[in-house]
């Protein structure tokens, strides 16, 4: 094989690539296709990899001394394949998100570094020469400030929704005195010092390095405070949009290497992420420029020092009985069952019930958990049927004619306030009706409020008990008692 095919059958082999990923996209979209979809991702990435290490190659031939850098390649591949199986091995299903968030911040760097590297003349795409690029008003110049202000917001933005997933940071937002001011005065001044950058001519001097590290500098302060003055209550939405911002930076430094793959399948990612995370936004009536501006115009919740009155308990002797005597039961499920792992005795649970001949749903909120989808993976992990587990719009009018409805680790998603008092909080999002029901239990570890940091009055309903433990315990203690 000649040298001049190798990029021809790469050029081939990113086209194949990018139509896995849309296959992908596309598979994801539902339950029953997901599987399906995950293989034609795995597929596509495997081969723009192999397709990206053969042009790499082909580079390195006419070096004189190629064994150092076909080393390091090979050294990067394999460190990098050790470590995400180690991850993908260990992580629970409960760490998803986080690892999730700080998978989004590696994107963010990369694209970081090689902006620096575009800066120092590592490269400047294939066939381009950078002073006909200077003619066209320093085009380069002003690729390698946007990928670099999107690597680096991506980066630290992760890192903070990271800390506050894993519980190392606090979830509430940070109000700093005019954070509005602060995000419109740190935009602005990175188009001026863009600008300023762009219109330097030539890297001679301290001048463009001074600039370019500002921009870093700014872009990384910005990041870490759009996502740390956001609540623990949006983070499923900044996981989405993290996702976005990644997608945008590959793109970024696709447009940097000049490599068409990074630019399609950073806008697949950026704008099915943006997407997402606006469907989400609606889903909790939220102001996606607002979130998206960390949290623009919101201000802080007002503390909640309601008297509900006294709460109601039951155990798991009664919690069976109430089952034994039910027609239809509805499950809606939260992250306190993701943390419990108590997906599996739920699921021994429901099919214990529908043998007596109960109806048994499960009733999904789009944000319940910490990621897009997370209960929806927790529950075919455990091999439910995909056919009894529905989303909110679907199941809402059928709480009214459900005789139990068993709130397992779920908060937020079943908070009446949110539809009942404007004052709150969270006051319009939509929720699951559970309080329609005639029984409603709720399994929790103690009264404490949700993620969110909102007391819920469904607690205290008159037709609401408490089932308090680890909900897996709870769980088997019931199944023990049918």
């Amino acid at each position: 094989m000649t040298i001049g095919i190798i990029p021809a059958i790469t050029t081939a082999a990113y086209i194949v690539a990018a139509l896995m990923f849309i296959l992908s996209l596309a598979g994801l979209s539902k339950h029953e296709t997901s599987r399906s979809g995950l293989t034609y991702g795995i597929v596509g990435m495997g081969l723009a990899l192999a397709a990206t290490i053969a042009l790499s190659l082909n580079h390195m031939q006419g070096l004189d001394d190629k064994w150092l850098p076909i080393g390091l390649l090979a050294g990067a591949i394999v460190v990098g394949a050790l470590i995400g199986l180690w991850r993908a091995k260990i992580v629970e299903m409960t760490g998803m998100p986080e690892l999730i968030a700080l998978l989004h911040s590696f994107v963010g760097i990369a694209a970081v570094l090689i902006g620096w590297n575009g800066a120092l003349g590592g490269f400047h795409g294939e066939g381009v020469n950078l002073s006909d690029v200077r003619t066209l008003t320093n085009v380069h110049e002003a690729e390698i400030a946007i990928g670099i202000f999107i690597g680096a917001v991506t980066f630290t933005g992760s890192i903070v929704a990271n800390l506050k997933l894993s519980a190392r940071m606090k979830s509430s937002p940070l109000m700093l005195p005019g954070k509005n001011f602060i995000n419109i005065g740190a935009l602005l001044l990175f188009a001026a010092l863009t600008v300023l950058y762009v219109s330097t001519d030539g890297h001679t001097g301290a001048r463009p390095w001074i600039l370019l590290a500002a921009i870093t500098v700014l872009a990384l302060a910005l990041g870490w405070h759009l996502v740390a003055s956001i609540g623990g209550g949006d983070m499923p939405v900044v996981v989405s949009m993290l996702n976005s911002y990644s997608g945008w930076a590959a793109a970024a430094s696709g447009f940097l290497l000049g490599n068409d793959l990074l630019i399609v399948t950073g806008a697949l990612v950026g704008s099915s992420g943006a997407y997402l995370s606006y469907i989400m936004c609606k889903a909790m009536n939220r102001s996606f420029i607002s979130v998206i501006a960390g949290g623009f115009g919101i201000a802080a919740p007002a503390s909640d020092d309601t008297d509900y009155g006294e709460h109601r308990e039951i155990q798991a002797d009664g919690v069976a009985e109430l089952l034994s005597n039910a027609s239809s039961v509805i499950i809606t499920p939260g992250y306190g069952m993701a943390v419990a792992q108590a997906q599996y005795p739920v699921a021994d649970l429901t099919s214990k019930l529908r043998a007596k001949g109960v109806d048994v749903r499960f009733g999904i909120h789009p944000v319940a958990g910490r990621l897009p989808g997370h209960m929806n993976v927790l529950l075919a992990e455990a091999k439910l049927p995909y056919d009894i587990v529905e989303e909110m719009d679907e199941i809402n009018e059928d709480f009214a004619d459900t005789d139990v409805v068993l709130v397992i680790g779920a908060n937020d998603t079943v908070n009446p306030a949110a539809a009942e008092d404007p004052s709150s909080p969270i006051a319009g999002m939509p929720v699951l009706e559970v309080w329609n029901a005639k029984n409603v239990i709720v399994f929790k570890r103690s009264m404490a409020a949700g993620y969110a940091g909102v007391q819920n009055p469904l607690f205290f309903r008159d037709n609401t008990q408490m089932l308090f433990g680890d909900a897996k315990d709870r769980v088997e203690d019931i199944i023990a008692a049918l």
